[in-house]
């Protein structure tokens, strides 16, 4: 079953938290700026025109989302995606990554990058499938963010 891809509506932000909180502290730890952007993912990421998507399965209701946060000068990261352990193996991740790069062309971003880390060896397997290209340039520029960067890609997004 395909899921349901859903925008971002202030009744799902505490959705948008639970998600990433989830994935986040099985693997990480929640760093000032993952609580700031969960806490307020309407001001940092809606207000300044980004998008969150949700996915939705029959019987589960929201089981993943994902983030397409403006970082400046028509560039947009690709952040806080998350899949609950429920869910995982039913391709959520994979159909949340297509509608986002999808958003990301329609709403004309000129750079698309991500920042993760090397233990998260199946989303990345999942980024190289679908095209995402490591990028040093994009570590340089914007791998600070976070203290657990040491992964950073961009998407080749069609001129």
């Amino acid at each position: 079953m395909t899921p349901q891809i859903l925008d971002y509506t202030e009744q799902l932000a505490p959705e948008f938290a639970r998600i990433n909180t989830e994935w986040i502290k099985a693997m990480y730890v929640l760093e000032p700026h993952d609580r700031e952007v969960l806490a307020n993912p309407g001001k940092h990421i809606i207000a300044p025109g980004g998008a969150i998507l949700f996915a939705s399965l029959p019987g589960l209701g929201v089981v993943g989302t994902v983030a397409l946060m403006p970082s400046g000068e028509g560039a947009f990261e690709l952040t806080k995606m998350g899949v609950l352990e429920a869910a995982r193996g039913r391709k959520v991740g994979e159909a949340l990554l297509i509608a986002a790069t999808a958003r990301a062309q329609a709403m004309q971003v000129q750079l698309l990058y991500l920042l993760t880390n090397r233990k998260s060896a199946a989303a990345i397997h999942l980024y190289e499938k679908l095209g995402w290209l490591h990028d040093a340039d994009i570590m340089t520029r914007y791998g600070a963010t976070y203290e657990r960067c040491n992964v950073a890609m961009r998407y080749p997004l069609q001129g």
